[in-house]
């Protein structure tokens, strides 16, 4: 294997542990709600704004961690994030009141804001964009087996461990990810630290906002997030309310997302070269279809198949989209990426409560073909948009 190859196995090796458990630490939540709720005497709606306590602290860090990865370097500022990330994890093991959990979830979610989109922006930096979509598919398959142990683990072994149990499960693979960046990362590659400067970060950012391709895929993915991502925290106790079971069945329901996310790794190569961007196109017509079947609030298995096609849509969407960020400034991709996440947690943040308020309200249906349609135009809007050549000097 040539150098550089073996460069780049290590590096998406190390970031694959980050990731993983990132993102474990993210999903494992979501099978709980109805647990947490009965043991912390609260309502089911309000635990499944834990979700959004996790995810708007990943989006509001990102415009702080873009220029300071970028100026300290993206490998010391991921390590020290797992740091905090395990801490937080551990402490929601042991506490006792929702307020303090809700707490903690914040903080959780804030550092974990240091993990995926400057992993994205390491891999910009190192691999080559002829192979960077392919090298990101491989680094999916870490998220999406943090996805899949998440939503999976914490679902079945919440009966035998319990929901500390379970965070205290989170905790231990987020000590794994400081082990595996603070001793794997090659030495000398990340530079020497320098003073953040947030004045030329604010002139960056604009200077990225301006650019109209930047403008679409900040756009693409908010819109995204609210579409998808919407109704997982919500998935629980409306397969409890049908009587078809409680965090193990919701667990399952939820791993059908990641198991179709691991088809897309499978088959990103040739969907690179068979569709190229009319991959969104598919994407959104998969994930409208599935959105409408779990509308129809049917079995939990068909709500289960549904998830795995929403998976391979989603990230026939969404990888599509990371790819493009990269490229939209190559001299600050830390930057950039950050505000791409920043869009997209915004979304997923604001998507659990307007979901749990149209449940509420116009039901389970009218909710979820409202959102397929959103995820369906969007697919063919940025198929089309992302087709034009990116404007010179952007």
């Amino acid at each position: 294997m040539p150098p550089a190859s073996r460069s780049t196995t290590r590096l998406i090796l190390v970031l694959a542990v980050a990731g993983f458990a990132s993102t474990f630490a993210g999903r494992s939540v979501e099978p709980l709600v109805g647990v947490l709720a009965r043991d912390l005497a609260s309502d089911p709606h309000s635990v499944a704004l834990l979700s959004t306590a996790f995810a708007l602290p990943y989006a509001l860090i990102q415009p702080v961690l873009g220029p300071v990865g970028d100026a300290l370097g993206k490998e010391r500022v991921m390590t020290a994030c797992l740091v905090v990330l395990a801490a937080a994890l551990a402490a929601c093991a042991l506490v006792s009141q929702i307020n303090l959990l809700f707490g903690l979830r914040m903080l959780a979610g804030a550092a974990a804001g240091g993990v995926v989109p400057l992993a994205l922006a390491l891999l910009g930096d190192r691999v080559p964009m002829e192979r960077r979509q392919v090298a990101i598919g491989r680094f999916l398959v870490a998220i999406v087996l943090g996805q899949l142990s998440g939503s999976t683990f914490a679902g079945l072994l919440e009966a035998e461990i319990g929901w500390r149990g379970v965070f205290a499960m989170t905790a231990l693979g987020a000590v794994a990810a400081v082990g595996a960046t603070g001793f794997g990362f090659e030495r000398g590659l990340s530079g020497a630290a320098r003073r953040p400067d947030f004045g030329t970060a604010l002139k960056r950012y604009r200077a990225i906002i301006a650019n109209p391709r930047a403008r679409i895929l900040f756009s693409a993915v908010f819109i995204e997030a609210i579409a998808v991502f919407g109704i997982f925290p919500h998935l629980a106790p409306l397969i409890e309310a049908r009587g078809e079971g409680g965090p193990r069945e919701a667990g399952l329901v939820l791993a059908g997302f990641a198991v179709g996310s691991l088809i897309y790794s499978a088959l990103v190569g040739l969907l690179v070269r068979f569709l190229g961007l009319r991959m969104l196109a598919a994407g959104g017509a998969i994930c409208a279809a599935a959105l409408v079947t779990i509308g129809f609030a049917g079995t939990w298995q068909a709500d289960c198949a549904a998830m795995v096609a929403m998976g391979l849509g989603f990230y026939m969407l969404h990888n599509t989209f990371q790819v493009q960020v990269t490229e939209v400034a190559p001299q600050a991709r830390a930057s950039a990426v950050a505000l791409h996440a920043f869009s997209f947690f915004c979304g997923q943040a604001l998507g659990v409560a307007l979901i749990g308020g149209a449940l509420q309200t116009v039901g389970q249906i009218w909710a979820l073909a409202a959102c397929a349609g959103a995820i369906l135009l969007l697919g063919l809007a940025t198929a089309h948009l992302l087709a034009r050549p990116a404007p010179r000097g952007a």
